[in-house]
């Protein structure tokens, strides 16, 4: 692969992880520092290298230029240090979302991604705000918590289960076939 390719696909890689920490921010309205730093890394395996080292260098470094930018700023209290999105970080994600919440590929591989989750009455505003990220981010509703969006998402939930500290409560499956699956066929606009 040529030198220009190389630096295309680490630009995208980096545009990518800078729109999955701004929207996390945002849907979770702020975030615990020492909850993003471990687990950006795992969730976000792709974007940053095959090696843990790497992958918390390029989160790390992803969160650095977002702040440098203005569009994170960080709060400090007793419980810890918090990350909140700026006004201009919203209307950076509002660009990054332009046409999509979520990249898509050219093709779809034909696999469905659902999410399921199940949260107790007591946790009501979380399960509220995980609805309306969902929303945002482009699933539709097959039922009350189950969701489903035909590309890889699988960053994108881990990251919401972290953030959302609700990572027992809610599944992700890859489905190969969905009976009936027309109508979301053309929702999505896939065949």
């Amino acid at each position: 692969m040529g030198k220009l390719e190389l630096e295309l696909r680490s630009d995208a890689k980096r545009k990518n992880l800078q729109k999955a920490v701004l929207s996390t921010i945002y849907a979770a309205g702020f975030i615990s520092i020492a909850l993003l730093a471990p687990n950006v890394a795992g969730a976000l395996a792709k974007f940053g290298g095959n090696t843990k080292k790497n992958r918390n260098y390029s989160a790390k470094r992803s969160i650095d230029r977002l702040r440098e930018k203005g569009l994170i700023a960080f709060d400090r209290s007793e419980r810890g240090t918090f990350a909140r999105i700026t006004p201009l970080g919203e209307v950076a994600l509002q660009r990054f979302c332009e046409g999509g919440a979520l990249p898509k590929p050219k093709r779809w591989d034909g696999k469905w991604r659902i999410v399921i989750y199940d949260l107790k009455e007591h946790k009501r505003p979380v399960r509220e705000k995980l609805r309306r990220t969902l929303g945002g981010f482009g699933f539709t509703k097959l039922q009350d918590s189950v969701w489903v969006y035909p590309y890889d998402c699988e960053d994108l939930i881990a990251l919401v289960k972290a953030d959302f500290k609700i990572g027992k409560e809610i599944l992700y499956l890859i489905a190969d076939k969905l009976e009936n699956d027309r109508p979301l066929r053309k929702i999505f606009g896939v065949s």
